[in-house]
């Protein structure tokens, strides 16, 4: 009879271990994960992971990269903050909204558009799945709307700090003043230390956040300032690139002889430094060493972040994504800007790590920005939002799915956009001109194959996934710094558009 009663007890305490064991395991499976979401400005594909190109500095991209999947060859969905952001945040695409320049953070979402008056940006979707947000510098195209944020750091004004004088470009260039906006960009050594810098005081911000306890899971953006122009850091990251190591990007004189009208209006940039100019006065080395050590500054401060993640108890369970906002031409193309539909313009960094992310994977296939949204919610367990207009890559990072019909859409501007698949880029612009371009013989996009017949049915198969909604511009989105776009605002919604002035840098 004891026999009896001790193997039922023995029975019973088995059958309780293995319950509480699968309890222990179903919370385990119920801990959602956390988020660091960082932006970086105007950061390119130099970084070590991607290009690493004139022995670019910045081993705590390697790092970032050895913990996750590297998206070698992710494309934004516009060539410009401002709207590169707004389809970011709310999933959409710019041809969808109307978003195709500069538009206040708070008028991005607003009843007066169709597209974006009921959507939820992506840190509010998090934060209506039970997650505590914060954010901090650079993340919509000032900061954020009002109230996106649970806790906000706010934004430091402008892209300083400045020296009492610029160092080398005054901002015009051959601009007219009234028709050309004024650029910020300058180059040279500034401030003293990196204490001084808008974006270590952001990183302070993140890393106190990152060392407090939530009674729920946290998503924490970080907005990086740099690498935007002006091209200022302090002096010691110029010394890590020495003049006489720098390399200049391929360039060719007569490279834009065969673009179209709209392409080279959009293309005018008259107040950016040509590159004709950066040869003739010695600045081409210059300026590529001043990015270089913006990137190599901005590396250092990814390596603060990383660091204080690793060191608190959030290390084992935060998904972390990097991205830019677009690429930037450093002489390519003839000149130091973004704004094109171009490679050099269009590629930009994107790169995810954390539980159940490979390790140390990079995927060369085009995928888009747009899929940042999407793909943090499969990561995090999220139900998925319909509205979001982009793929997530969940699948193309653990398995490899999607790989062959990969492509990304840009836009600049009402109806001229820019594919990129297949080793292919595929330009149409409103009026129909194109460009079309084989990588594998010419990387640089120097020769518009355009009119080849031998790529005729590439082409017309390219021009089937161009986007079937190309909405006008939205009455609150403008960019003004050159002409092509107040102009085309005017054409298509009409003259009686708000008056809209000239934007550029204030000093």
């Amino acid at each position: 009879m004891k026999s009896t009663h001790l193997i039922f007890f023995i029975v019973a305490f088995l059958s309780l271990a293995c319950h509480n064991k699968k309890l222990v395991k179903n919370e385990k499976v119920d801990v959602k994960p956390n988020i660091l979401f960082i932006s970086v400005d105007d950061l390119n594909n130099w970084i070590t992971p991607i290009d690493g190109f004139s022995n670019a500095k910045t081993p705590n991209f390697d790092r970032l990269a050895a913990m996750g999947v590297t998206f070698t060859n992710a494309h934004v969905q516009a060539p410009l903050c401002g709207p590169s952001r707004a389809s970011i945040m709310s999933g959409l695409r710019p041809s969808t909204t109307g978003i195709y320049g500069m538009t206040p953070d708070n008028e991005i979402r607003r009843s007066g558009n169709p597209a974006t008056k009921d959507i939820t940006f992506l840190p509010e979707y998090f934060e209506n799945n039970g997650y505590h947000t914060m954010g901090i510098g650079k993340l919509f195209h000032i900061h954020a709307p009002d109230s996106v944020f649970n806790e906000s750091g706010g934004r430091v004004k402008g892209f300083g700090p400045y020296p009492e004088k610029r160092f080398v470009w005054d901002g015009y260039g051959k601009g007219i003043k009234g028709t050309h906006g004024r650029t910020s960009t300058d180059w040279g050594a500034f401030p003293e230390n990196d204490t001084l810098m808008p974006d270590h005081q952001s990183v302070n911000w993140a890393i106190e956040r990152l060392q407090r306890a939530y009674d729920k899971p946290f998503f924490l953006g970080l907005g990086f300032l740099r690498v935007h122009v002006p091209l200022y850091v302090p002096q010691k990251w110029f010394d890590m690139h020495p003049l006489e190591s720098i390399q200049t990007p391929a360039y060719f004189a007569d490279d834009l002889n065969d673009i179209p009208s709209v392409g080279m209006q959009i293309n005018d940039l008259p107040m950016m430094p040509s590159t004709e100019w950066a040869i003739q006065s010695g600045e081409w080395k210059k300026i590529i060493q001043a990015y270089l050590a913006c990137m190599s500054y901005v590396d250092n401060e990814l390596g603060r972040v990383l660091d204080a993640l690793e060191n608190s108890k959030y290390a084992d369970n935060t998904i972390i994504v990097l991205w830019s906002d677009h690429g930037y031409r450093l002489g390519e193309k003839g000149t130091f800007a973004k704004h094109a539909l171009w490679e050099t313009a269009t590629k930009a960094p994107l790169m995810f790590a954390g539980p159940n992310v490979p390790k140390g994977k990079k995927i060369d296939a085009p995928v888009e920005m747009l899929s940042i949204y999407p793909t943090l919610l499969e990561l995090s367990g999220l139900p998925a939002y319909a509205r979001n207009e982009g793929n997530s890559l969940v699948a193309m990072m653990k398995n490899d799915e999607g790989l062959e019909e990969a492509r990304a859409i840009t836009t600049f501007g009402m109806n001229n956009h820019s594919i990129k698949a297949d080793g292919y880029r595929y330009i149409r612009y409103e009026d129909g001109t194109e460009e079309f371009y084989e990588h594998s013989s010419d990387p640089n996009e120097w020769k518009n194959e355009a009119n080849n017949p031998k790529f005729k049915h590439k082409i017309e198969a390219l021009q089937k996934l161009l986007p079937t909604v190309n909405s006008k511009w939205d009455e609150k989105s403008n960019y003004t710094f050159q002409p092509y776009f107040v102009n085309q605002k005017m054409r298509v919604n009409g003259k009686d558009t708000e008056p809209v002035k000239v934007i550029g840098a204030d000093r």
